[in-house]
């Protein structure tokens, strides 16, 4: 029966999610059980493709990428894909009226890892973290608003700064993988070799200021997502400030991280304010 094949498929996309990141899997159990399988899918393509531009050394990356993005649209056209991960996002794409340029704008930045190994304007840095991250949050609000246009419009542009946080949040946690293994550097104006407080502190103010913005947006979420990316939020914040506690040489020399104790307060403590602040 092909409904066993695509309950088999989103299955598959959990399953990614659940091992590739476990903060991310917890803030997707906290959403409504109605939406968490469409996430899982959005999550399982992007990581997927994310994983061939910066994992799969030795291999033809390009060729990869490039095989990855046909088979989707060969998936999206057919209805169905024996890739789990491509089978479960194209139903999740035509479900919620996920637009293709969101799509292309993801592609087009993970083709760009392959080539760019700096980013020195600022142009080219929101221009990739807009694809990167951005139209991936774009993806999820679509699910959480179940596609509704108006609902989307209204809190498309907090969802971006939202996107936004998490990547640049991102960047400074990853930034010793980026700069030793990978050599690359998305912060414009920013000599990684030399990283210092100053240039610390502009990056966490610009971050704060993105949280700020995307804070507005959660609160207005429909019930069956507002908790969940409210937890993400909560998770992001907590490591925005180890980051900003921690020295930048430690940094560039380490991957900071938030323990699952802490995790586990977090969700706790995020649940009481939930219910005290963001309830309708």
């Amino acid at each position: 029966m092909k409904q066993l094949f695509d309950d088999v498929s989103f299955k598959c996309s959990r399953l990614v999610t659940k091992n590739y990141s476990t903060s991310f899997s917890l803030a997707v159990y906290m959403l409504s059980p109605s939406i968490r399988d469409a996430i899982y899918s959005i999550y399982g393509f992007v990581r997927f493709a994310d994983e061939i531009v910066d994992s799969f050394h030795g291999f033809d990356k390009e060729n990869l990428i490039n095989d990855f993005e046909n088979d989707y649209y060969k998936a999206y056209n057919s209805g169905i894909s024996l890739n789990p991960i491509l089978n479960s996002f194209q139903q999740t794409v035509k479900q919620y009226n996920i637009s293709d340029d969101l799509i292309q704008a993801f592609l087009k930045s993970m083709k760009m890892d392959l080539i760019k190994l700096d980013y020195n304007s600022k142009a080219e840095y929101e221009e990739y973290i807009y694809g990167s991250a951005d139209v991936v949050g774009l993806m999820c609000l679509k699910v959480f608003v179940s596609g509704k246009e108006h609902k989307y419009e209204e809190l498309k542009d907090q969802a971006m700064r939202l996107g936004s946080a998490f990547q640049k949040v991102n960047f400074l946690r990853d930034l010793k993988d980026d700069n030793l293994i990978l050599n690359r550097n998305y912060f414009p104006g920013v000599d990684l070799n030399s990283f210092d407080e100053k240039a610390k502190k502009s990056i966490i103010n610009e971050i704060k200021e993105d949280f700020k913005i995307a804070y507005q947006g959660i609160v207005k979420l429909p019930i069956e997502a507002k908790f969940g990316v409210y937890t993400a939020y909560v998770y992001y914040k907590k490591l925005l400030k180890k980051l900003e506690n921690t020295p930048c040489k430690e940094i560039g020399n380490s991957r900071i991280r938030v323990s699952n104790y802490t995790k586990a307060t977090l969700l706790a403590q995020s649940f009481v304010t939930y219910k005290l602040r963001l309830v309708e």
